[in-house]
């Protein structure tokens, strides 16, 4: 039984105007009928548990949001199997990562059953939204939490607002990537908000983005902040290498580094496909000497909105200011088989295609 009611006002657009949409969705740009939302204060606790129609809000212009950051959020999707049933992928996860976030940024964690019951009845309400599995489209949904207090003063809010608004998508990145390995910026540091899901990590990222763009490529490859050498992520998305030999390597945890779930998806799936996961500190300078001789032979990232993206080539500043970026194309810039692989083996379970024997999917 749902503890979010349902507001009996909703309006639902015509299944016509649905078709219309699913038809090219996008990514991000038209938004289902209803959203999901709650409110909290130190002496209630999470109250107000509505699904009501989605529509603007009104925010005071001293929330604590707009001043001293404090927004947390998560992505996670819905899939339609052959059969017109709605799945979630892993929402378990997401509840706990959310929670760590909240922590993390000295905010109201929300309850674990709480986020997964609010994702489950938007999705169920909203289920005609959700599209057919074909070019990849799914329905991407964003749980957040916005620091609502009326204020002014350096502190935690003592107000919060919880909300889920989702979104029909297609593919976020159709086309393998190259990434640039900015020498300019950097993500987060030891001690920093990396492994957090908020706003300004993003923010920040922005323009590091620009910079890639600049250099002709679709995203940033991070470095640490302290010694500018130890591989990080990318710019959305979680990064792996596939060696020789049969490893499947990507950078430790060290709370700097978001713990993506297609991430743990990607290392549990590995040994299905003759891959050994590891998770290890990794030399930027190991990765350009182990690709000039072959040793590193694919690479890939990935994230819920990207699932798996085959990258397919680095580029970083030249030895000296005048000289050409160094370019380090992967097994000739064309995307490894293993990486194909187990993108298809984890869109399969996704869309119900494959068996899946971790109990990662939840029927809506």
């Amino acid at each position: 039984m749902s503890q979010f009611e349902i507001d009996p006002e909703s309006i639902a657009t015509p299944p016509e105007r649905i078709a219309k949409v699913l038809e090219d969705p996008g990514f991000g740009r038209y938004f289902t009928d209803h959203m999901a939302s709650a409110t909290y204060t130190p002496d209630a606790g999470w109250q107000h548990l509505v699904i009501e129609q989605t529509k603007p809000f009104a925010m005071h212009p001293s929330a604590g949001v707009l001043h001293y950051g404090q927004e947390i959020f998560e992505g996670l999707k819905a899939y339609r199997h052959d059969d017109g049933s709605v799945w979630l992928f892993r929402p378990g996860r997401n509840a706990e990562r959310f929670a760590n976030s909240a922590t993390r940024m000295a905010m109201a964690p929300l309850p674990p059953d709480l986020f997964v019951d609010a994702v489950t009845r938007l999705v169920d309400l909203d289920r005609d939204w959700v599209p057919a599995g074909s070019n990849e489209q799914s329905l991407y949904i964003r749980p957040f939490e916005i620091a609502s207090e009326i204020f002014l003063g350096v502190r935690e809010s003592h107000e919060y607002r919880f909300m889920v608004i989702a979104s029909p998508v297609g593919p976020y990145y159709p086309d393998p990537v190259w990434l640039w390995a900015t020498p300019t910026y950097t993500r987060a540091a030891s001690g920093g908000t990396g492994a957090a899901k908020c706003g300004g990590n993003y923010a920040a990222s922005l323009i590091a983005a620009d910079e890639a763009h600049e250099h002709g490529c679709q995203q940033v490859l991070w470095l640490d902040g302290a010694e500018h050498r130890w591989i990080e992520e990318c710019g959305t998305m979680n990064i792996l290498f596939v060696t020789r030999d049969g490893e499947l390597i990507t950078p430790d945890l060290r709370g700097t580094i978001l713990d993506g779930i297609t991430r743990d998806s990607l290392l549990r799936l590995a040994p299905r496909h003759g891959l050994t996961p590891v998770e290890r500190q990794i030399d930027i300078h190991e990765v350009s000497t182990r690709i000039a001789s072959g040793e590193i032979t694919e690479a890939l990232a990935c994230g819920t909105a990207a699932v798996v993206v085959p990258v397919v080539g680095f580029r970083r500043p030249g030895p000296t200011a005048d000289a050409d970026d160094v370019t380090l194309p992967v097994a000739h810039a064309t995307p490894g088989p293993k990486t194909l692989a187990l993108r298809e083996h984890l869109l399969d379970i996704q869309y119900g295609r494959a068996e899946d024997p971790f109990g990662w999917t939840v029927r809506v």
